[in-house]
């Protein structure tokens, strides 16, 4: 089973096509659960918006990527808008927002 690093690398790959940032330095990542005895990772995530035009598309590419690593046999992406995404300090200041 890949680590959590290991996962958040391949997520760092997975880039928003609006924003041109990827989805780990967006902080759309909410949870990372593995389980090594099912051989299964789930992630919570969300999007920018409930309206996210690319969200069935991130979704399904970060449930390709993870499932692509070595010993991952189910990738399950959950979505979430609870809480709301919100850019952080160095999202503002890379979109010039601040």
């Amino acid at each position: 089973m890949p680590t959590r690093d290991q996962i958040i690398e391949v997520l760092k790959t997975v880039e928003d096509p609006e924003l041109f940032l990827d989805i780990w330095f967006l902080g759309l990542i909410y949870n990372i659960d593995i389980d090594p005895i099912a051989h299964k990772v789930t992630i919570e995530m969300t999007f920018t918006s409930a309206m996210c035009p690319a969200g069935p598309m991130l979704k399904e590419e970060v449930q390709t990527k993870v499932k692509s690593l070595e010993g991952v046999e189910q990738a399950e992406v959950k979505i979430t808008f609870s809480p709301p995404w919100e850019p952080s300090e160095d999202v503002k200041a890379t979109l010039g927002l601040i």
